[in-house]
């Protein structure tokens, strides 16, 4: 992992782990300048809320999820709608 990855994962998710804010406090004293302007970035995205402390879904979960909303529970709701 590099804190480019780490970042650019963060925000498109919204979501930094557990275990990634322990890399990130790990790896700190390794950072070039750069990297070190990202990490506060990413704090201070943190502290606004824009990236939150959890967990990220795994795409199997998140498919599994997309066919229930899209497929079946649309199935199900026009079965009701008939019947009732």
């Amino acid at each position: 992992m590099t804190l480019g990855e780490l970042f650019l994962e963060s925000l498109s998710t919204g979501v930094i782990t557990e275990d990634e804010v322990d890399w990130l406090a790990s790896h700190q004293h390794a950072f070039s300048r750069a990297e070190e302007a990202a990490a506060v970035r990413l704090g201070r995205l943190m502290d606004d809320g824009v990236v939150n402390l959890g967990c990220r879904m795994p795409p199997r979960w998140l498919h599994h999820r997309e066919v229930v909303e899209n497929w079946i529970e649309p199935l199900g709701r026009r079965r009701h709608a008939t019947h009732g």
